[in-house]
């Protein structure tokens, strides 16, 4: 029987101290930065904090950030994340990142795939959106793929590289609530 975080490909797990070196190389690539509203490294000493808090719950947090592993090894694969958790409104912003060298795998199919149906039937989320700059042609079918609908474009709404850039915005609503 297939847990809630997982299926035959992939699962997710929480946050561990042993994934400090993991994000310490995410968090201070500087080519994931503009698409995190990031403006400076972090410190090793500033993500041990960040990991020890990690357990808190999404509606103390407002975020929600998992390990992608490879079922068949444990192998970390990448992140998921839930970010901007509105318990009002019941909505989440939602983000993905996989490793370069497991890129074009189907990793983020499954990943996504399985963090949509835990933040759908589990928090009963009601809405998950994601913001993806136009050119990142391999996120957007990423997540046309698994349902979700471009429902406007943010017209010069970050800047990276010195220019400003569009970003799509992408919705999907739980579709329990419809």
């Amino acid at each position: 029987m297939m847990g809630l975080l997982e299926n035959d490909v992939i699962s997710l797990r929480a946050l561990e101290p042993d994934d400090l070196d993991l994000l310490f190389s995410v968090e201070n690539n500087t080519r994931f930065w503009e698409v995190s509203n990031t403006l400076a490294p972090y410190s090793r000493d500033l993500l041990v904090k960040y990991l020890k808090n990690a357990d808190q719950d999404i509606y103390e947090a407002k975020q929600l950030r998992l390990v992608i592993t490879r079922k068949s090894d444990a192998s970390i694969l990448g992140l998921v994340d839930l970010f901007d958790f509105n318990p009002q409104h019941n909505r989440a912003g939602i983000g993905i990142l996989i490793l370069k060298k497991y890129q074009q795998k189907g990793y983020a199919t499954n990943a996504l795939e399985v963090f949509v149906k835990y933040a759908f039937e589990h928090l009963d989320i009601h809405q998950l959106y994601a913001n993806i700059p136009v050119k990142n042609t391999g996120s957007l079918n990423l997540f046309n793929k698994c349902g979700f609908e471009q429902i406007g474009i943010q017209k010069e709404w970050i800047k990276a590289n010195g220019k400003f850039q569009d970003v799509c915005l992408l919705q999907l609503i739980n579709p329990k609530h419809l």
